[in-house]
């Protein structure tokens, strides 16, 4: 939740000004009569959610009603949490396993193109994709898992003297896609305000939480400068592009998988509560949407 207060009070000359401001508002309503509430009050902002699972929130309850069932959304996803703090109409197309590839093309025979829920009225667009381009995520742990499974002395950097930057090119090599996405955002709801999502804290910043995940120290790091480099590359794109970033890493450092329950934000590979192995729990969900609605009040909303 985020309060604005003004401290102090107005100048003698200000006084002035609103007293007469508000005699002739009265002499106005008067004269003239009230206008109707209806018209009186302000349409609500129509906000639209894309994205990934790290936006849908597989698994955690409850789930979105009237979301198609295999896009795992979840009600208390952060779009949904902004959407009722800040009084928007939400219209949330985020959906698990998506990439930017399903933002205009079907993802699911019941899930459209994301950017189908695009308007020209639409006023706020996040956009939380890039972990799943070329099986990013899911590629490097289940490789990095695999290769570090049966290191249980902690020895070196496997997955990394396997890989090397293997991983990184992707990320390098999907930035031009991701910036045509906001690109293409743009066109379709030029009145928006647009904000690229990253990704939140997975991995400790040191050690490792052997059986947890299956992660060599030394692999964790490599791990984590992946994420970083994803993240540094949706930001150099949203930049380019004219979006906002939101920064959600710097917040939940310390909040990782290896964490114990209660503290995390990100579950390890066998969840301890309702969420996704490796994906926010409704903590880091509530978390990431703080960072969105701060990023939005900045922006005036």
């Amino acid at each position: 939740m985020h309060l604005f207060a003004y401290a102090g009070s107005p100048r003698p000359a200000s006084r002035r000004v609103a007293t007469r401001i508000t005699v002739a508002l009265v002499a106005a309503v008067a004269l003239f009569g009230a206008a109707p509430l209806s018209t009186a009050r302000a349409a609500p902002l129509s906000y639209v959610s894309l994205g990934d699972s790290y936006t849908s929130a597989p698994a955690v309850l409850p789930p979105a009603p009237n979301a198609p069932l295999d896009c795992l959304q979840s009600a208390v996803n952060y779009p949904h949490l902004v959407a009722a703090a800040l009084g928007l109409t939400l219209s949330d197309r985020s959906c698990s396993g998506a990439t930017t590839a399903d933002m205009t093309s079907p993802q699911y025979p019941d899930q459209p193109p994301q950017f189908n829920a695009l308007k020209p009225t639409t006023g706020v667009v996040t956009v939380g994709i890039g972990g799943n381009d070329d099986q990013l995520f899911i590629s490097a742990l289940v490789a990095c898992s695999t290769t570090d499974a049966l290191d249980v002395l902690n020895l070196g950097t496997p997955c990394k003297s396997l890989f090397g930057s293997y991983f990184l090119n992707h990320v390098n090599a999907d930035g031009p896609v991701v910036g045509q996405a906001i690109g293409t955002i743009h066109t379709r709801s030029p009145a928006a305000k647009v904000f690229v999502i990253g990704y939140p804290e997975i991995l400790p910043q040191r050690g490792n939480c052997y059986p947890q995940l299956t992660l060599t120290t030394g692999d964790v790091a490599y791990l984590n400068q992946l994420e970083m480099a994803l993240n540094a590359m949706l930001q150099r794109e949203a930049t380019a592009h004219g979006a906002t970033f939101v920064d959600t890493f710097a917040a939940s450092v310390g909040h990782d998988a290896c964490q114990a329950e209660g503290t995390r934000w990100v579950e390890p590979i066998v969840p301890g509560t309702d969420a996704f192995p490796v994906h926010p729990n409704a903590r880091g969900e509530a978390a990431d949407a703080l960072a969105v609605e701060s990023a939005l009040h900045t922006a005036g909303f």
